[in-house]
């Protein structure tokens, strides 16, 4: 019998996270930083430092260290392969991070444009997949072109991109959600379009991967970078693409790697130890989702109860933000419109700069970001850049409205404390 769909345990999770047991004068402390990277659970940590004591010897050797870590990595890419949908684990390579691999990729694709070529880049995009893609144009003098969002809720002018693409288009990098303001963006209408174009579609999905469910053969995006440290695994960076592409196009990379995909993506030594603790978290992830079934089918009930969780945690924040004196939460705020944001919220309290809310909000245990953190063309478009953009909070699944209410709280304070 299939588990019903919105049964997530806030405790059970909680319990499996060391770094949540952390206490701040004595209080738990409030971790609401997660779109910088989210805590991890034990498994992640044991899998990491049972992999360096097992034998950390190097792969392709012919020695029983070295198969270990050939398993490690294999086991690695077939998890990520289901997490993501892909069709063959070779679409499936590692890197350093998100903005490393997107740096690799724009200088492997840039080889194929011509002057005159045109790229497409977005308003709400973080700068990972902005300047990469904007240095690659200047060296290739391509055209940039950029589509908008609506500033009155930060969401993404689809409807302006049929405008934007023709028979020049080579590329659309898009953001699957906002790392600022957490609008989700229809990133299969996109890649529609693009393709209809014969453009290609390059997708960060940094900042949705540990919100909801990814199928890369649903949206037919031709790429699709991530960061497993942004979804409770250690720093490593994924990238899938079609293999196709993978194959045909031409990497940088040293004589001795390997000429077909994965191999000739991942750049020198990889971290074997991450790999672990990434295979780890997915299966974290998975186990959400009950145990029948395969890991796929167990991560699509997972991400879907995730998904229910967090909008509920969302809809808490805003209705008690919403009676909130001299509050401005930017993005999606109606509660009718959950589905198409994920639970980040960017705001700011009058009479107060981002960085003073931040601040006395982590003296007393509540662990915010402020500033742009890296959307530094959202914050623009905003007119934010030079007030020192939002304070960030970021909600997951391993959060509680309880805690949802000591912000709340503290914001009222505040909001009294300064006339």
């Amino acid at each position: 019998m299939t588990a019903p769909l919105f049964s997530l345990d806030p405790a059970l999770v909680r319990a499996q996270f060391p770094a949540l047991q952390m206490r701040v004068h004595g209080r738990p402390a409030v971790f609401f930083d997660g779109p910088a990277g989210t805590q991890v659970p034990e498994r992640v940590i044991d899998a990491i430092s049972r992999y360096l004591s097992h034998g950390a010897s190097l792969g392709g050797g012919s020695f029983a260290s070295s198969h270990y870590t050939d398993n490690v990595v294999a086991a690695a890419r077939q998890a990520i392969m289901d997490l993501l949908n892909a069709r063959h684990p070779d679409e499936i390579a590692f890197g350093q991070n998100m903005t490393s691999l997107t740096f690799s990729m724009s200088r492997a694709l840039a080889r194929t444009w011509q002057a005159g070529d045109e790229i497409i880049l977005t308003r709400l995009d973080h700068d990972a997949n902005v300047t990469p893609w904007v240095l690659a144009a200047e060296e290739r003098g391509v055209t940039v072109r950029w589509l908008d969002i609506d500033p009155a809720d930060a969401t993404l002018r689809v409807d302006l991109l049929p405008s934007l693409l023709n028979e020049k288009t080579r590329l659309v990098a898009v953001g699957y959600a906002s790392n600022a303001l957490g609008t989700i963006n229809p990133i299969q209408r996109i890649a529609q379009l693009a393709h209809g174009v014969g453009a290609l579609v390059y997708v960060d999905a940094v900042h949705y991967a540990p919100h909801g469910l990814i199928d890369v053969q649903q949206l037919d995006c031709d790429f699709l970078v991530a960061s497993v440290y942004k979804f409770f695994g250690p720093h490593i960076g994924v990238l899938y693409g079609k293999y196709e592409l993978l194959d045909k196009l031409e990497a940088y990379k040293v004589r001795p790697a390997s000429s077909k995909p994965a191999g000739k993506w991942e750049t020198g030594v990889q971290n074997s130890e991450a790999m672990a603790g990434l295979r780890a978290a997915v299966d974290y992830l998975a186990d959400l989702g009950g145990s029948e079934g395969t890991r796929r089918e167990r991560l699509v009930r997972a991400m879907h109860r995730i998904k229910r969780y967090e909008m509920g945690l969302a809809d808490y924040f805003l209705r008690g933000v919403a009676d909130m004196a001299g509050i401005q939460v930017y993005g999606i705020t109606d509660i009718e419109n959950l589905a198409q944001r994920v639970p980040t919220f960017g705001f700011r309290l009058a009479k107060y700069t981002p960085e003073e809310i931040a601040v006395r909000l982590g003296d007393q245990g509540i662990f915010v970001w402020n500033g742009h953190n890296y959307a530094v063309e959202v914050m623009t478009r905003l007119g934010l850049i030079e007030q020192g953009s939002l304070v960030r909070v970021g909600l997951l699944h391993y959060n509680t409205t309880a805690e949802i209410e000591r912000l709340l709280d503290m914001l009222r304070v505040l909001g009294k404390q300064r006339p």
